[in-house]
């Protein structure tokens, strides 16, 4: 059982620097538990850092970040033990079927025997793969792979599900799958998901909140209908962007953001 937290993720005076570069400055965000919050930006802003800072996998330079009410320097394994995460690069293995690939994910997470079998259908059902189920991953669409990772991740039944930018490189009809079930999961289990993009229709589409990362630092924050009513009438979420960041959205960053978003999209597509 996980433990009941009003927040599900808390962040204070969050920095990380990489050599002279400051990727995240003086960062502080509170999550609340059981929402669908959308982190926003260019690649480049720092997205993808929070995002490998709050599930373990790089240390702070310095501040605190906590998730699902453990600190995640202090007590990294208790945090691992209560996320799922879908990085942004293909994380199934394409010469596994569906099936085999849930079936690691469900020990690797120590799931009894007596519940994988369950957890697997269901899941196979809520992603719509039932009939998929033992082909090779390989053969799978971009969407497909991408929903079979948000199943692996949500075998053990996360407290906060960590998506980093879920449906680059998908077609629009891959795309709206992906959020469909993204919605469908969000509401039967009331899981707090927190995802990363640089897409504004995503995040209108998807978030009941959204902050906005420029330079490491959040300029803004709050439900998208607030925001853009803040900027003007019919004010659009790219018009809020702009506004807030002094310029259009941009998916440039640096070599490497670069190279594995097309990696990626390449992967999927």
């Amino acid at each position: 059982m996980h433990r009941r937290v009003s927040a599900a993720v808390e962040i204070r005076q969050l920095v990380r620097r990489f050599g002279d570069l400051v990727a995240v400055a003086e960062l502080d965000l509170t999550v609340e538990s059981g929402v669908l919050f959308g982190l926003l930006g260019s690649n480049g802003a720092g997205k993808t850092t929070v995002l490998r800072v709050l599930t373990t996998l790089l240390p702070p330079t310095s501040g605190n970040a906590s998730v699902a009410g453990f600190d995640v320097v202090a007590r990294p394994r208790e945090v691992r033990r209560r996320i799922g995460y879908v990085p942004q690069l293909v994380s199934a293995d394409g010469t596994l079927t569906a099936r085999e690939n849930l079936v690691l994910s469900a020990k690797l997470h120590g799931l009894p025997r007596t519940l994988r079998e369950e957890r697997i259908e269901d899941a196979f059902s809520t992603m719509g793969l039932a009939n998929a189920a033992d082909e090779l991953v390989r053969t799978f669409s971009g969407g497909m792979i991408r929903r079979l990772e948000i199943a692996q991740a949500m075998l053990h039944r996360p407290a906060v599900l960590f998506l980093d930018e879920p449906t680059v490189g998908l077609d629009p009809t891959a795309r709206h799958a992906v959020w469909d079930r993204l919605r469908d999961l969000q509401a039967r289990l009331a899981t707090t998901i927190v995802l990363t993009t640089h897409d504004m229709q995503e995040a209108d589409a998807l978030c009941a909140r959204i902050a906005i990362l420029h330079r490491g630092k959040i300029v803004a924050d709050g439900a998208p209908a607030a925001l853009k009513t803040q900027v003007k009438p019919d004010a659009t979420l790219d018009d809020v962007f702009a506004h807030f960041t002094g310029g259009s959205v941009e998916a440039g960053g640096d070599y490497r953001d670069i190279a594995r978003t097309r990696r990626t999209a390449e992967r999927l597509g």
